[in-house]
């Protein structure tokens, strides 16, 4: 069973940190074979959801208040072990990120900037495309918002 939490940056232990910060890059620099800076100093301002699973992180996603990283709230960052995808827990953590935004943050709007490819994912949870398409570190993203 899939445990859900939301953390600051602050509560975080250090091991959860590591943890969250090797995901990542599993997925986003490893898998993805895309060079980035993945620690952009923007963790402090955010706060964390994290999908754990005996005793491990299997998916994440961190949160933003309105201006902190786009005018609306927004989530990102998303993703789930590669082992754990089978399970759809990546519409558990996103149902999740929506309810924390709407908690945390108190409002029902918010962004992603979607890989391309998930748009139809994406789009199952409320989220429509806004603008046009662009490449970030070399991947097609949109923006979607979710009123």
């Amino acid at each position: 069973m899939m445990e859900i939490n939301v953390k600051s940056f602050e509560a975080l232990t250090k091991l959860e940190l590591y943890h969250i910060l090797r995901l990542r890059s599993e997925v986003f620099v490893v898998e993805q074979d895309c060079v980035y800076q993945d620690i952009d100093d923007k963790d402090q301002k955010a706060l964390h959801v994290l999908a754990t699973k005996n005793n491990e992180i299997v998916a994440y996603t961190r949160i933003f208040k309105p201006g902190d990283y786009f005018d609306e709230a927004s989530i990102g960052r998303v993703v789930v072990k590669y082992s754990e995808r089978k399970y759809g827990y990546g519409k558990d953590i996103m149902k999740a990120s929506i309810a924390a935004v709407e908690e945390h943050f108190n409002t029902p709007v918010m962004k992603v900037s979607a890989q391309l490819y998930l748009e139809r994912f994406y789009h199952t949870l409320g989220f429509d495309q806004v603008g046009d398409g662009y490449l970030e570190d070399g991947i097609p993203h949109i923006g979607m918002v979710r009123k």
